[in-house]
């Protein structure tokens, strides 16, 4: 008995067991609904797959719907299989069962053997784990059924209307997910699969085909598609070869850039070991041979003393009647004194060894200005003034734009400045007594003080001198010939006291005053007692700039017309919450008090430090600056 009867189940085809009868009035197997509907089974039509649907026409039913045995339809048909088929008569009594050729219940979805290269999509309505592979799918069953369980679809007025399709493995991507009804248009205008209901409510207007004719428009474009997929990934290709070239490029070249730095930084190492046993046996050796020299006069005095006391004692232990004896002992005593009057070479007048420190000191000043000096225009966060030495070494001498007072770059034209030329006279009622004056122009320091008439103003503890007049607004620069000797030439506040000690006095050692020196080996620049050592070489005239209203002392070494600056003194213009300066106590202490010298009456000011020290303000002659004769 086949299952195309009213008594044959629609899912597996065969006679209806322990029937279960839909509210549509459909009957199914009970097993075969709970294989259909897993979730569901015995327990209700309820659960986590939502709805559930009749197989055959699909008619919803409530979540609580519970399958339930329909049993006045069981007992039909157990009386149907026990009466035969009508008239035919009745089978023999060891036969009540199906015959033999009969297929079992399972029979027709026992599983077939299928190649392994790609799983078929198999049957949904198949018992699970004996699944056919599908024939079609149904859009509106969201179901794939084979052959067998496909019968329904062609015999069925109520399910002919249905669209089948071939198998997919995702139908539920075949469906609008705000409608759940099948996508079977295409909207050109939006590039979409719609739904009829999308089609008709917001698509309205605009051009809809079906999706069988978008395909053959799309596959007759496809191997355009494909070729400018193909000419992209190539392109992609080469783009990732360079990447990777440009990668192994930056690896290696940063490998062999360390291995060049950690050579150059043991090169530097060595060599700095190197000075440090240089210096070490320099005073080793000055010790010794200093030491040696005063250890024998020391010995010299001590046996003379020596013999002194002995001679002496001798003296004092002769009789009074012994004559001769006397004699004797006092002329001993007077050769003894004879042998000590020549003086000893007395205690040395310098120590040569003990300007190790500084020639130390002077290296190490210039090795941390260079290294910050390096990093910071390693980092590409060099002063501004870095960057204008740069853009002034490129000019190359090209002529500065004489509307702009702020152009001063390392390699400037110096009739530029002349514009601003002030002429400097030395005040000879503020120069100390061992400076002599020639004229107003020329100073020197000499040994014996000068007679010079008491005024306040007067330096007494530090060998200075002011120039004339005050310097509180706009910008100004004089020349300074440096002749002999240590030399210092900066600014000064005018209300700064001449009586100040030595120590806070000296220009560039206080608040007050800033200079740059030149100390026989380097520049170097002074405020508030810090120093920092400048690399440039030596320079007989130094060009001196005061911008009083951008706060700016600057120095330029002045050689064939050229200016070559050697360092502008400013507060940086940090940016707002930055720290300072860091790493550099020099910047950080014009920083903080810089600004504050502008605040005052500003004059030129010199220190003669060495006694053989000579300098003479330049002519400011637009032609040349006239070169003082040395000695």
């Amino acid at each position: 008995m086949d299952g195309s009867g009213p008594f044959g189940c629609p899912i597996c085809l065969e006679p209806l067991r322990e029937p279960v009868t839909l509210p549509c009035g459909h009957n199914f197997c009970l097993a075969c609904l709970g294989a259909l509907w897993p979730h569901r089974g015995s327990g209700g039509a309820g659960g986590p797959g939502g709805a559930a649907r009749c197989p055959l026409c699909q008619e919803p039913f409530p979540d609580g719907l519970q399958l339930r045995k329909n049993h006045t339809l069981s007992e039909l048909l157990q009386l149907r299989q026990g009466s035969g088929s009508g008239s035919a008569p009745a089978p023999e009594p060891a036969a009540p069962s199906a015959p033999p050729s009969a297929p079992e219940p399972s029979a027709p979805c026992a599983p077939e053997q299928w190649p392994a290269a790609e799983e078929p999509v198999r049957c949904d309505a198949c018992p699970e784990g004996a699944a056919l592979p599908a024939a079609l799918s149904c859009l509106s069953c969201l179901a794939s059924f084979c052959p067998a369980h496909l019968a329904p679809h062609e015999r069925s007025p109520g399910l002919r209307g249905h669209r089948l399709v071939p198998p997919l493995r995702r139908l539920e991507e075949s469906l609008c997910p705000r409608h759940l009804r099948p996508l079977e248009r295409y909207c050109r205008a939006e590039r979409l699969c719609l739904c009829e209901v999308c089609a008709a409510q917001e698509h309205r207007g605009h051009e809809l085909v079906s999706l069988e004719q978008e395909r053959a428009l799309q596959e007759a474009e496809q191997p355009k598609v494909l070729s400018a997929a193909d000419d992209r990934m190539d392109e992609l290709g080469a783009g990732i070869a360079q990447a990777r070239r440009t990668v192994a490029l930056i690896k290696s070249a940063a490998t062999a850039e360390r291995e060049r730095v950690s050579r150059l930084f043991g090169e530097a190492l060595a060599t700095l070991h190197r000075f440090q046993t240089e210096v070490l046996g320099f005073i080793e050796d000055g010790e010794t041979s200093m030491l040696g020299r005063s250890q024998g006069d020391l010995r010299q005095q001590e046996e003379q003393r020596s013999r002194l006391s002995r001679a002496r004692h001798s003296l004092s232990q002769v009789p009074e009647a012994d004559s001769v004896g006397f004699l004797q002992e006092l002329l001993a005593l007077r050769l003894a004194l004879e042998e000590g009057c020549s003086p000893g070479p007395g205690p040395p007048k310098e120590l040569s060894f003990t300007k190790s420190s500084q020639a130390v000191r002077t290296v190490r000043d210039v090795l941390a200005a260079a290294c910050a000096s390096q990093w910071e225009q390693l980092r590409g966060l060099g002063s501004e003034e870095d960057g204008l030495q740069k853009l002034g070494m490129e000019a190359d001498g090209e002529s500065q734009d004489p509307d702009s007072t702020d152009q001063l770059e390392n390699e400037a034209s110096r009739d530029y400045f002349l514009k601003f030329a002030y002429i400097v006279d030395l005040d000879s009622d503020t120069a100390d007594k061992f400076l002599q004056l020639f004229g107003t122009k020329g100073v020197k320091r000499v040994l014996c003080p000068i007679n010079y008439p008491e005024s306040p103003t007067r330096f007494t503890h530090c060998e200075q001198v002011l120039g004339e007049g005050a310097l509180d607004r706009g910008s100004y620069y004089w020349e300074v010939e440096i002749i002999e000797g240590w030399v210092s030439v900066g600014v000064m506040a005018e209300d700064f006291s001449p009586q100040e000690p030595y120590d806070r006095g000296r220009l560039g050692r206080n608040a007050h005053s800033c200079c740059l020196q030149w100390n026989g080996r380097a520049f170097s620049v002074w405020f508030h007692g810090l120093e920092a050592v400048l690399p440039q070489p030596f320079s007989p005239t130094v060009g001196v700039c005061l911008e009083y209203a951008e706060r700016t002392l600057a120095f330029y070494a002045v050689r064939d017309g050229k200016m070559h600056l050697l360092r502008r003194l400013r507060a940086s213009r940090a940016r707002r919450g930055a720290p300072a300066s860091p790493g550099d106590p020099f910047q950080s202490r014009l920083d903080s008090h810089f600004g504050g010298l502008f605040t005052r009456r500003l004059k030129p000011a010199f220190f003669l430090e060495s006694v053989d020290a000579h300098l003479q303000i330049g002519p400011l002659k637009k032609s040349c600056i006239s070169v003082l004769k040395r000695r």
